[in-house]
């Protein structure tokens, strides 16, 4: 299918008139093996969101993603730009072997949870050559998403690519083999972030942030096992994560949190080759909480974990 013109979301809540059944949704393709989608750089698709986004208090109205894949394997999505979704503007569920390259997603940097791309219980996915400014997360990796590679994307404003959250109301999640590399984040809230929910389970695992450029990040690297501030026993596993060639600028001089659940902890988290510094030439500091791993040539010094080479 190629889409050579726009498709435009009605502008009022009430024109949508969606059935019970697919309110979640505006577009949506279901149990499509090889469904190959193409913008050709000029196909548009505006949710036109602002009323929904001026409606977000209201627990009484659920905004709907604008474009929903469910079990689509083999999906090829290409050379669309989306805008201005009521939530989030693309979601992959259970989703196999499937590439989305040349996406350009824009929503106003204040405009709530219109993340880019949320993937679960997916594997085998790759997003590459796409640019994302949303007011969320740009990329969002959720339970049960294996094999998940991302690569040149450019990311920025919004909350950066995040894994998780995962484990939210005690919930057993799980997500590993993820890949992301030649990333930049220009402005974001986060940019490498993995956050789990206290007193989940599972695991978030394999996990590879590499070659990835920073332009006034607000957190850029950030692991945060504390999302949930309730005091509750347990927690997901994080383990196997490694940061390869981390470098550019903070906004802040926060610039690497690893706050790890004290219960569970994080254990093997490899930081290699990280050079972050503040716009303004102030000191960068890194902080840490129940940590196992290794950092070598790494600017913050990250006290807690085992070093080699030097600054």
């Amino acid at each position: 299918m190629e889409l050579k013109g726009t498709i435009i979301a009605p502008n009022k809540i009430e024109a949508w008139k969606l059935p019970k059944s697919t309110r979640m949704a505006w577009i949506r393709f279901r149990h499509i093996s090889g469904l190959v989608i193409r913008g050709g750089g000029w196909g548009l698709i505006d949710g036109q969101g602002s009323p929904w986004w001026n409606s977000y208090f209201n627990t009484e109205i659920k905004r709907p993603t604008a474009l929903h894949f469910r079990e689509c394997d083999y999906l090829f999505l290409s050379g669309l730009t989306h805008i201005n979704s009521p939530k989030n503007h693309i979601s992959i569920n259970r989703c196999n072997n499937s590439l989305i390259s040349k996406i350009h997603m824009i929503a106003p940097d204040e405009s709530p949870n219109t993340d880019g791309i949320d993937i679960s219980q997916s594997s085998n996915i790759v997003i590459k050559n796409s640019k994302m400014e949303t007011g969320d997360d740009c990329i969002a990796i959720n339970h049960g998403s294996t094999f998940i590679s991302i690569i040149g994307v450019f990311c920025g404003p919004g909350h950066g690519i995040s894994i998780g959250s995962l484990g939210k109301n005690g919930a057993h999640q799980t997500v590993e083999e993820i890949y992301v590399r030649n990333c930049t984040f220009n402005r974001t809230t986060n940019g490498a972030r993995i956050k789990t929910w206290i007193g989940g389970q599972g695991y978030a695992r394999k996990i590879t942030f590499k070659d990835i450029i920073l332009m006034e990040a607000t957190n850029p690297v950030i692991i945060d096992q504390q999302y949930n501030p309730y005091d509750n026993v347990g927690g997901v596993r994080v383990s196997d994560v490694s940061y390869h060639n981390v470098r550019g600028t903070s906004s802040s001089m926060h610039a690497i949190k690893l706050h790890c659940d004290k219960s569970v902890g994080c254990t093997n988290i490899e930081l290699k080759g990280i050079n972050i510094t503040t716009i303004t030439g102030k000191k960068t500091y890194a902080s840490c909480k129940n940590v196992k791993g290794v950092c070598s040539f790494c600017n913050p010094h990250v006290s807690c974990l085992s070093h080699k080479g030097s600054n």
